[in-house]
């Protein structure tokens, strides 16, 4: 009588599944191009017949499905292209409905890795002791080299009560930090008028759904004190919501376009201004770090002669990224489409020039790009 094994007949079974997926998938991907890569196919599949049975340890079909995927995408040499595990997919659809607990930072990718741009006042980052210009190394298990900003916020948000880990590299020393995610509620804009001037100052720090909101109020709260002209700052300022930034443009960009959303899939998408502007003078601060929808903005208020750019360029990512759902509670978040200005430039990677150049500093005890956008101002509003 023959020894029958049905655990080894089930894994056999798993194996088969995943090589006859992935030749599937193979085949419906490459298409036409199948008759010239076969080998590459073949290559493939020899290689999960090897590791099924020469490798010195066992491995679950499932581990190795998540890792072609993973391969997939990382061949794509995007970094805004992102197999989402479960974990940080969920993560992210918290974020959506707006169900997290956040650290109380604004971080920014400097140098390959995650930097601490601003630390908001009364947050677990604030009493933890975590600084503007710290490193963040790894969150959590996750090397934070090289990660994408979209995945990198959402592994720091996650429930109020649960904890994360960030380790720090601040100027070469090492420091580990535990904190305690908590509701975090900050403005996303700031505005004044700037002392002794009739100039009005507005801040933006990133684009969300109270943005629109909270820069009525500022604009309003700010024309009520008769100032003459506006100084919008959007140094800083990593991106956020494309519809946010869009609301926000209205405010100064004359009838038009503001941005084009070009795909290379599907028809093409324009978001335009009615022209009801506040008709005042606008000067623009963006430096390196202003991104994304920031760069919409910056980039439709210099193609319009909106307003004067002052500053540094900005970090050009012109990208747009679409994320969908996987059968396992996994996601992709995947690169679908480019951002062009209202005279169709592309900025990815080239980002937006300022009118007035003005470099970066180091050493922020003076801040010489807001002086040079006060006295623009200034000569703007003398007549």
């Amino acid at each position: 009588m023959g020894f029958y094994n049905t655990e080894a007949k089930s894994l056999g079974a798993r194996w088969f599944t995943v090589l006859a997926v992935i030749a599937i998938v193979l085949v419906v991907t490459v298409g036409g191009l199948l008759v010239t890569n076969y080998q590459h196919i073949g290559n493939l599949i020899k290689v999960i017949s090897l590791v099924r049975t020469q490798y010195l340890y066992p491995v679950e079909p499932a581990q190795l499905v998540d890792g072609a995927i993973k391969g997939i995408v990382n061949s794509l040499n995007d970094p805004y292209s992102v197999y989402l595990e479960p974990k940080t997919f969920s993560q992210l659809r918290d974020q959506i409905k707006g169900s997290f607990g956040g650290l109380g930072i604004l971080v920014g990718v400097k140098d390959e890795y995650l930097t601490v741009m601003r630390v908001y006042e009364g947050t677990p980052a604030a009493r933890e002791g975590i600084d503007e210009g710290d490193v963040i190394t790894r969150i959590d298990e996750h090397d934070a080299r090289d990660i994408d900003l979209d995945t990198a916020v959402n592994l720091m948000r996650g429930k109020v009560g649960t904890e994360v880990k960030l380790t720090i590299d601040r100027q070469g020393e090492i420091k580990e930090f535990t904190l305690v995610r908590e509701e975090i509620s900050v403005p996303t804009v700031e505005g004044q008028r700037i002392p002794g001037t009739d100039i009005g100052y507005v801040s933006i720090s990133h684009f969300t759904e109270r943005t629109v909101e909270e820069m009525n109020k500022t604009l309003a709260r700010l024309q009520n004190e008769s100032i003459k002209g506006l100084i919008l700052d959007l140094r800083d300022n990593p991106g956020g919501e494309l519809t946010a930034a869009v609301s926000v443009a209205k405010n100064f960009i004359p009838k038009g376009p503001i941005v084009y959303i070009d795909y290379r899939f599907g028809r093409d998408q324009e978001f335009t201004s009615e022209g009801h502007t506040l008709q005042l003078p606008l000067v623009v601060l963006i430096n390196e770090r202003s991104a994304s929808a920031a760069e919409i903005l910056a980039g439709a208020v210099k193609d319009t002669g909106a307003g004067i750019l002052v500053g540094a360029k900005t970090f050009g990512k012109g990208i747009v990224q679409t994320v969908f759902p996987l059968d396992n509670g996994a996601g992709l978040k995947l690169t679908t489409a480019r951002y062009l200005t209202p005279k169709r430039n592309d900025i990815h990677q080239i980002g937006v020039e300022p009118d007035i150049p003005v470099e970066s500093q180091v050493d922020r005890s003076r801040d010489r790009q807001l002086e040079q956008a006060i006295e623009v101002m200034k000569q703007k509003t003398a007549g």
